[in-house]
């Protein structure tokens, strides 16, 4: 009998990992047995970005018995923190984080586990049930899951940048068909005289110079391309198939 194969981790020095979209915080709620788990989340590039979601969320949800957190953040997801706030030590904040460590992402290729730079903070309104550790352990982990099922998520890469100068006229243009073609536009800067059209590429010699071919026919051989040095940008992916 065949066997999925389990997912890749993060690796150390990775040039890719997988994020929340930048934007709003992303809730969803689920009941059990009356209580109340309202999970938060939200992209963040350094421990006081998460601890300022959780100091947040404990104003707004100040009449909540348990504010339980957990935040993974960097490429190489290297700093990892939880805490059960109240609940019983190993029942609230472990599992959290390791819903996070585990959701799997990447659909339609090689399941990896690489998620990072996201705080998870789950509010919870005690609903005169006592759950037991188990249970607790099952509700704080199934409520983070359930919220990365639904949340957006983007690829974040490390990419070299390029710029191409054009005449104003012709900055759509060229940004049209350059991504018609496949490639992703990181913006544009106008100026009175020139645009400076952005996108970024892969550091492969290969897709480099394909680009610059591309480039060269679709501007009868004007368009230079301006190594802008490399960044970190995000990418696009395709939505979570339902399961």
């Amino acid at each position: 009998m065949s066997q999925t194969p389990p997912p890749l981790l993060a690796s150390p020095g990775a040039n890719s990992y997988t994020t929340l979209t930048d934007g709003p915080d992303f809730r969803h709620e689920i009941a059990i047995k009356r209580s109340r788990f309202v999970t938060v989340l939200r992209r963040v590039g350094d421990e006081a970005g998460a601890r300022t979601l959780v100091a947040e969320l404990r104003r707004e949800f100040y009449d909540a018995r348990h504010h339980c957190s957990a935040f993974v953040i960097g490429p190489d997801r290297a700093i990892q923190r939880s805490n059960d706030d109240g609940e019983p030590s190993g029942t609230a904040g472990a599992p959290m984080l390791d819903a996070v460590l585990k959701r799997e992402t990447r659909p339609g290729g090689v399941p990896a586990a690489d998620l990072s730079d996201v705080c998870a903070v789950v509010v919870r309104y005690f609903g005169g049930i006592l759950l037991g550790a188990g249970g607790l352990v099952r509700a704080y982990s199934e409520s983070v899951s359930g919220a990365l099922e639904l949340a957006p998520l983007v690829r974040r890469e490390r990419l070299r940048q390029f710029t191409v100068s054009v005449p104003p006229a012709d900055a759509g243009r060229l940004e049209n068909d350059l991504r018609s073609a496949g490639y992703l536009m990181t913006g544009n800067s106008y100026g009175a005289v020139e645009t400076l059209v952005g996108l970024a590429l892969a550091d492969d010699d290969a897709i480099i110079t394909a680009a610059v071919e591309r480039l060269a026919s679709l501007t009868a051989g004007r368009g230079v391309l301006t190594d802008a040095g490399s960044n970190w940008v995000d990418v696009p992916v395709a939505p979570r198939a339902r399961r």
